[in-house]
Formats: structure tokens, sequence, C-alpha cells
């Protein structure tokens, strides 16, 4: 097959099934914390994106920190990744993780990238073939990473932008965690809302692990801001708010960036 270029942040598994020999496409596995084990199955060809070790900062306080630019690139060419290529992420949650990892190709000025919708359970289900887990053990890839550092706010910006209202900031977590109802996972982390943000649970864009139509997620979005409002999103450690990114992205909305550190980072920082 020839070589293609993806118009959409979001694909079907049937497109994805239709195009997995195209010339330029890659298949990587974004599920968090995952492990090599080749007795886990894959879609065909998949390449293990590792977020936690490989593009992350690993050496910050905090989980899944933005990694430099020069990390970036130099794991991405690793995984075979070129300029052209064409990539497709998916994790074995349906839509988790993956969000991150094409928020983060955009992040670094790659555009040519979209999140299996559904992801591994929605392949799984609609009997398409499967393969043992791979490690990627071929050539380097000449990926360049070109940071937008418009895509990321980290604690100074965010600091400002609560105590300004300068942006709409929205939180990813669960209602019950986002009012204080119900502690926070990660060991230790107060409980807490940064100041002046305002809650739509990632999950509320989605059904049985997919996203809602179109105007279904815009009518939510429209609910807390206006197309052209700049928007902040954040959630527990700057994972799930990657989702609410890629649902407002699909809804059309264009000014908006993630909180890196997120509730984690805030919640360490900022005392009660």
């Amino acid at each position: 097959m020839a070589k293609i270029n993806i118009s959409n942040s979001v694909v079907s598994v049937s497109w994805l099934h239709d195009n997995l020999k195209a010339e330029n496409l890659i298949v990587l596995d974004g599920t968090i914390n995952k492990v090599f084990d080749k007795n886990q199955l894959q879609i065909p060809n998949t390449r293990l994106f590792d977020i936690k070790n490989k593009f992350s900062d690993a050496s910050a306080p905090f989980p899944s920190t933005f990694p430099s630019e020069k990390q970036f690139q130099e794991s991405a060419q690793e995984l075979g990744i070129n300029s052209d290529s064409a990539l497709v992420v998916y994790d074995d949650k349906g839509i988790y993780s993956c969000a991150r990892v094409w928020w983060l190709f955009k992040a670094f000025g790659f555009d040519n990238v979209a999140v299996l919708d559904g992801g591994f359970p929605a392949w799984k289900k609609a009997g398409f073939s499967t393969e043992s887990m791979k490690l990627y053990t071929g050539e380097l890839g000449d990926f360049e990473a070109k940071l937008k550092p418009e895509f990321m706010k980290f604690f100074k910006d965010m600091k400002k932008a609560s105590e300004t209202k300068s942006h709409t900031i929205i939180d990813a977590r669960s209602e019950a965690r986002f009012k204080s109802l119900e502690a926070e996972p990660r060991e230790g982390l107060r409980m807490g809302t940064i100041p002046n943000s305002v809650n739509l649970p990632f999950e509320d864009l989605l059904e049985n692990n997919q996203f809602l139509s179109k105007d279904s997620m815009e009518a939510k979005f429209q609910k807390l801001a206006k197309k052209n409002e700049p928007i902040i999103f954040s959630c527990g450690s700057g994972i799930t708010a990657c989702v609410l990114a890629l649902g407002a992205t699909m809804s059309g909305y264009k000014n908006i960036s993630v909180y890196d550190g997120s509730w984690t980072e805030w919640g360490s920082l900022v005392p009660e």
C-alpha cells in the first residue's frame, strides 16, 4: 500500500484494519506502565511506546513529566519512527493513556498521528487478528522533534492562570475526587482542587470506552467554555487531561493546553 496521511484525530478499528499494510503506518501501544511480555497479545506489528521510562523525564519528582525535545526525538527514533510516518496509538483500556501519546506527538510538532477509538478491546471485539507481543529491533527512524511550547503548561503558568482567571481550567478527575469526597490514589497526596477550576470527568466523553459523537462532546464542552476561550486541561498526573484535549480537538476547540504536573504537582507544592 501507498503512504497515508491521517486527517482525523481518532480512527476506527475498521479503518486501521483496512490500512494496516500502509507503507508508512506505525502502530503504537501507549498503555501506561506496560512492560514487555511475550505472552500478551497485540495488534500485528505494534511497537511498545513506554511512556514512563522512555517518553517522560524519569528524574523529575512527579510522574509522567514532559520530556526534553532531545529525549523525545531520540526515543521516537529508537522505535523506527520517521518524519513521514503515520502513527496510530492505542491502549489496553480503550481510551486512556493513548491520548497522552497523541498529545506528546502534537506538542513536539508532529500531526500525522491518531488515536484508535476503543483501543485494543474494540480491536479484539471486532475479531481482527492479533499476535504475541514483540520488541521492535529494526532500524532507527529520522523523526525530528520540534517543540510547540503552547501545548503544555507548567506550575508557574498554572499559578498565574488560576489567580488571574485568564484561562478556563477544566479538571478531568472524577467528580468525587474533584469535590474532595474521595482520597487521591497517589499515596500521601492531599485532596483538593486548583482554585477557579471546573470539572468534566474524562469518562463523561466516553461510552463503552469509545468517544461519544462530536455533537454530544461539543455540548458538554460548551457548558464550560466557548470555542474561542483559552482552556487548560488538568487531571491527576497529566494523563487523562489529554483525553479531554483530544475530545476538545474533535469538538473544534483549538486554543487548548495541558497542565503537565496536574493535581499531583499542585497538591504537593501548594499547601491547603
